[in-house]
This record gives C-alpha cells, structure tokens and sequence, in this order.
C-alpha cells in the first residue's frame, strides 16, 4: 500500500482496516474502522474529499475520485457496502448497505439509495438518482424491481467475508522472497 499526501491533506486512516499492498490513497482520504481496500485500488482525494464507511469492502481494481467540475462532488461510500471489482466511483454518493456490481460505473453527483443493487457493468450516469432498496442495472441504469430479503441476506454475507477476509490477509498474507525454479 502506498499513502501520498496532496499539498497539506494526508489520508486518515481508522483502526481495524485492511489495506491492499498496491493500492495508492492520495490526499484527502478518509478511511473507517473495519473498512478494506483491495489490491490496486486508487482513492484519489486530490480534488475533492472521499469518504469509506465502516465495514465497506473496495474491492480489487477500483478507482475513487471526486469530481472539480462544474462544482466539487466528494466521494461518499456509506456503511456496510460492497463496491465490486474495477468499478469506478466518481465524484458520488453510495448509501448504506448497498452493493455496487463488478465494473459499475458511478458519475459525478450521481446518488445510490440505502439498500439498494447496482448490477455489474452498468453506468449510472451523472446526476442520476437511484432510489433506496432498489435493483438497477443497464446503461444507463434503469430501476428493474424493489431488493428483495433474499438480495439483502446476499449482500449481508458477502459484506461479513470480506470484513472477516480483510482481517485474515492483515494477519497471514506476508511478503515473500521468490526463488526460481530449480530444473536441474
């Protein structure tokens, strides 16, 4: 993992989280307790501020960044949400509790209601309002149906293993020196 300052704003971050070795967190990061941020995340808090819940998984690949323009929009990821793999969250706000498919793209101003599935591959396009405990999918992201309990208990489950994932990478993945192969 790597932390960069940018000007005078350093990444903050809480006790309990995992950080991914490879992942950059620039500038005006904030960082809850419990949180884990995956390999080759970038969180860049250069032009506006980002803000990780409690809990929250930022899985493998993903990119943060507030947007400048036409006005500043931080990054907000609520509690107990799951971001998945290469999404890119920019300059939005993500509720509680909701869970972001694989390579999801969010744009700036964009809001994700509590609750509420953002399916894999879809653009929720800038300014978009997704109400709470909703699926959406497409792009642009279109309302499909209410969560369901079932949706709920999934999304639950897998926010539990990458909570408990994060403390056992903190405890057991270690660095290593790799020899090669010897043939003869």
């Amino acid at each position: 993992m790597t932390f960069y300052s940018f000007g005078p704003h350093i990444p903050e971050i809480e006790p309990d989280t995992f950080i991914a070795p490879g992942s950059f967190i620039i500038g005006r990061v904030y960082i809850s307790e419990g949180a884990s941020i995956w390999y080759r995340c970038v969180l860049r808090g250069d032009v506006s501020r980002i803000k990780v819940g409690r809990k929250t998984n930022i899985q493998d690949g993903c990119i943060l960044h507030g947007a400048a323009l036409p006005r500043p929009f931080d990054v907000e990821v609520g509690d107990y949400v799951n971001i998945g793999h290469k999404a890119m969250l920019h300059g939005c706000q993500i509720g509680n509790n909701a869970f972001i498919g694989m390579s999801t793209v969010i744009l700036s101003g964009a809001k994700i209601g509590e609750g509420s599935i953002i399916g894999a591959c879809s653009l929720v396009t800038q300014g978009k309002e997704i109400p709470p405990n909703v699926l959406a999918m497409g792009s642009p992201a279109k309302v499909i149906r209410p969560v369901t309990e079932e949706d709920r208990q999934w999304a639950k489950k897998v926010n539990e293993a990458y909570f408990q994932r994060g403390r056992y990478y903190s405890e057991f993945v270690k660095p290593v020196e790799v020899k090669p192969v010897d043939r003869g």
